[in-house]
C-alpha cells in the first residue's frame, strides 16, 4: 500500500481522506502500489515562496510536486519514496482534484504535454 503522510498548515479544510484515496487510485492506475508520499496543504504565501525558491517564479500556484524516486528502481526492502505534493486549498477551493492528479503525475515523471494531458483525462 502507498503510505500517505498528510500535513495541513494551510488553515483551511480539505477532505484529506478523499485526497489520499484519489492519490492511491492514480498511483494504482499508473502501476505503483507500494511506497510513501507526503501531501502538504499550505497557504498562499507558503506555496508562493516554494514556487519562487524552486522554480524562480514569484506567484501563487495551486499545486507543486517534489519527486524523489518516481518510477526508478529501488533496492529490495527499501520503500519507494515518491516525494511530496504541495497543494494550496485557498487557491484550488472545491476544485482540488485536478491539480492534485496533475501534481501526482509529476511525481511519476510526467511533464507538461500530450502524455500528461492524456493521463489527466484518464484519471478525471
Amino acid at each position: 500500500m502507498v503510505e500517505i503522510e498528510v500535513a495541513n498548515r494551510s488553515g483551511a479544510e480539505l477532505d484529506a481522506v478523499a485526497a489520499a484515496a484519489l492519490i492511491r487510485d492514480v498511483l494504482h492506475e499508473e502501476g505503483i502500489d507500494e511506497g510513501e508520499l507526503g501531501l502538504q496543504l499550505v497557504g498562499p504565501e507558503e506555496i508562493r515562496a516554494l514556487k519562487r525558491e524552486h522554480l524562480g517564479i514569484d506567484e501563487v500556484t495551486d499545486a507543486l510536486a517534489f519527486p524523489i524516486d518516481g518510477r526508478e528502481p529501488v533496492p529490495e526492502g527499501v520503500p519507494r519514496q515518491l516525494g511530496d505534493v504541495v497543494l494550496c486549498p485557498q487557491v484550488v477551493g472545491d476544485a482540488w482534484r485536478a491539480p492534485l492528479v496533475h501534481a501526482v503525475l509529476h511525481l511519476l515523471g510526467y511533464d507538461h504535454g500530450a502524455d500528461m494531458e492524456a493521463r489527466e483525462r484518464a484519471h478525471a
